[in-house]
């Protein structure tokens, strides 16, 4: 296993928990009269409330920015920036980022604001909502390395949601091929859309060629799925299920976070 992944989160099939920031200026669903003061304020009360339920890690997202964008607005990247920075002395666990879907500016926003992890669509060819899609992971491990942060991990979406693969190799052919190419630290395996679940055939497939590298379940794990999806994984990343009524764009809901938690915590014990 990743020694860098399992130094950084120090625990076993650890949950990275999202914390959806507002829509950012710049994209067509930011609210000006909720303006940056909302944004910190809802991105601080979901943080806290995460944090509370004994969440292994967070990632700051734009969800909300859609429609989403392969060259992020400058002013978007920006203003996370600025939000994360707002947080930054009430974050209490590890921490990551994501700019969909632009890999070099989630590079410079995990720079900027000194996460330890990134997630993106690295590698790939996909027909997407967006149009074509043709990542570069070498430039984007380039670009961090450039800016002094090669010890920020780096975790690699290999099924993009919103999006069909272009690659006719079954998704473990894939995995082990970018494993041997691109060396990222963790791979995700996601399902079509935020919210939706990855196939578990999926799962077993890309962890059963990929022992010594940790796989997470990037989408749609929910409460009564959760055992199943640690039983083949090395630990997941979570958002919707966590949120009131389990809807991606409300706020998180503490009560289910402590359940999810609980439920991780009782499974990691046995």
């Amino acid at each position: 296993m990743n020694e860098r992944f399992i130094k950084l989160f120090n625990t076993d099939k650890p949950v990275i928990a999202m914390v959806h920031l507002g829509a950012l200026p710049g994209s067509p669903l930011f609210d000006s009269e909720l303006g940056l003061d909302g944004i910190i304020e809802n991105a601080r009360n979901d943080m806290k409330a995460l944090q509370a339920a004994g969440v292994d890690a967070i990632m700051f997202g734009n969800e909300n920015d859609r429609p989403y964008e392969f060259e992020v607005d400058t002013a978007s990247t920006a203003t996370a920036a600025f939000v994360i920075g707002k947080l930054q002395d009430d974050i209490k666990v590890p921490f990551g980022v994501n700019m969909l879907w632009d890999p070099m500016s989630t590079i410079a926003l995990g720079v900027a604001t000194g996460a330890q992890f990134v997630r993106e669509i690295f590698t790939g060819s996909y027909a997407s909502d967006m149009g074509h899609w043709n990542p570069n992971a070498g430039r984007a491990m380039r670009y961090r390395d450039r800016l002094g942060r090669s010890d920020m991990l780096m975790f690699y979406n290999i099924s993009a949601e919103f999006a069909h693969s272009l690659d006719k190799r079954k998704l473990s052919d894939q995995a082990r091929s970018v494993v041997f190419s691109s060396i990222p630290d963790a791979v995700l395996v996601s399902g079509q859309i935020t919210g939706e679940a990855a196939s578990m055939s999926d799962l077993e497939s890309v962890k059963e060629v990929l022992p010594d590298t940790p796989v997470l379940a990037n989408t749609g794990v929910k409460h009564e799925t959760l055992e199943d999806v640690l039983k083949v994984s090395d630990g997941c990343i979570v958002g919707s299920s966590l949120k009131f009524k389990g809807d991606t764009w409300q706020a998180v809901d503490p009560k289910r976070a402590r359940d999810f938690m609980q439920r991780a915590q009782n499974f990691r014990k046995s």
